[in-house]
C-alpha cells in the first residue's frame, strides 16, 4: 500500500432535516477524482483505504454514510435509504463541482456504487469493485440464515446463541427486533453477536481476534442495526434491481476482484454481474476470502487503480 497521509480537508454535508454526512479529501487537488463507498451499510470509511491510491495522482475522496463513523446522527434508521445514499453521493459530487469520477467499493460499496452509477452514469468514469453484493433474496438468506452456517458452524452458533430456538425460522426478523428494542442490554447483545459473525467470516484464513461488547455509540451498534434495517427492507428497492438494470452501465470499464473463497458474498453474484455487463473484466482471486486486506485482493485492487490512468 502506499505511505499512510491524512486528509488536507474534511467537513459535513447537511443532506436532510437529520442526517448531516462527514467527508475528506487527500492527495492531489488537481488529480483524478475518486470516490471510495464504504461497505456494510453502516461500516464506515477508513484511513486505510486512503492507502490503495498513489496521493500524487489522485483526489481521494471518502464520506461516511447515513448513521455510521462521523456523520450525524449516529446509529439513525429515519430517512435512511438505498436511494437516500445514492442522492448523498449526488449532492457531494455537486458540492465539490465535480463532473465526472472514478467509483472504487467493496461489498455494500459495490452495491451502492453500481445502484448510484445506473441511476447517473453519465458521471461516473470507471467502476473499481470488489466482493459483489447484489442484494438478492437468496445472498441474504446464504449469510444470514442457512449456507455459510455449514462452513462457519462455530461461528454460527455464536451468532444464534442470543436468540430462543423457538425465533430462528426467520433470523433477520428476528435480530431486526433485537436491534431496535428499547432494552439496551438486548439491543447491545445483539448488535455484538450481529457484528462478530460477519467479522468472524471474511477472511480465507480464520484468526482470532477480540471483539468488545457492544454499546450504544459504538461502531457495532451502527453496523448492526443499519445492515438489518437495509436487509429486512429488501435494501428498498425491487429484487435484482441491479442485473435488472445492468444495460445502463455497460459501456462504463469495471473491473471486478472477487475472492475464491468469499463466504460473505460468494463468487456467484460476482460471475452473474460479469455475464450480465459488458465492458467488465472478473479477476478471481484463487486464495482469497472477502476482506478486502486478503493480500491476493490487496495486490489486484492497486493493479486495477494503477489502470485507471488510461481512462
Amino acid at each position: 500500500l502506499f505511505p499512510s497521509i491524512e486528509p488536507r480537508e474534511k467537513g459535513f454535508l447537511q443532506v436532510s432535516k437529520i442526517h448531516s454526512i462527514y467527508w475528506e479529501r487527500s492527495g492531489n487537488p488537481i488529480g483524478q477524482k475518486i470516490l471510495i463507498i464504504h461497505g456494510g451499510p453502516g461500516g464506515g470509511s477508513q484511513a486505510r483505504y486512503r492507502r490503495y491510491f498513489d496521493p500524487k495522482k489522485f483526489d481521494i475522496i471518502q464520506f461516511d454514510q447515513r448513521g455510521c463513523g462521523s456523520s450525524r446522527p449516529f446509529s439513525e434508521l429515519k430517512e435512511n435509504t438505498t436511494i437516500d445514499l445514492v442522492n448523498d453521493i449526488e449532492k457531494l459530487r455537486e458540492n465539490f463541482k465535480i463532473d465526472k469520477w472514478h467509483l472504487f467499493g467493496g461489498s455494500w460499496g459495490s452495491t451502492l456504487s453500481l445502484i448510484y452509477a445506473i441511476r447517473h452514469s453519465s458521471r461516473v468514469l470507471s467502476l473499481t469493485l470488489r466482493g459483489i453484493f447484489l442484494c438478492r433474496k437468496s445472498e441474504l438468506l446464504w449469510f444470514y440464515q442457512y449456507g455459510a452456517s455449514e462452513i462457519f458452524p462455530d461461528e454460527y452458533e455464536k451468532y444464534i446463541s442470543i436468540i430462543p430456538e423457538n425465533e430462528r425460522g426467520d433470523l433477520m426478523k428476528t435480530f431486526y427486533k433485537y436491534l431496535t428494542s428499547s432494552d439496551i442490554e438486548l439491543r447491545s447483545k445483539a448488535a455484538s453477536a450481529w457484528t462478530n459473525w460477519e467479522l468472524s467470516t471474511s477472511h480465507l484464513i480464520k484468526t482470532e481476534r477480540e471483539f468488545r461488547k457492544s454499546n450504544i455509540n459504538s461502531f457495532s451498534d451502527a453496523f448492526a442495526r443499519i445492515e438489518c434495517h437495509y436487509f429486512i427492507n429488501k435494501i428498498f428497492l425491487e429484487e435484482n434491481y441491479i442485473l435488472n438494470n445492468v444495460k445502463i452501465i455497460e459501456n462504463i470499464p469495471t473491473k471486478i476482484i472477487q475472492g475464491r473463497y468469499d463466504v460473505v458474498c460468494p463468487v456467484r453474484s460476482a460471475w452473474d454481474l460479469n455475464k450480465r455487463l459488458k465492458n467488465s473484466e472478473l479477476i478471481i482471486v484463487d486464495d482469497a476470502g472477502h476482506s478486502m486486506s486478503e493480500k491476493g485482493i490487496t495486490i489486484k485492487l492497486l493493479e486495477a487503480v494503477c489502470d485507471l490512468g488510461n481512462i
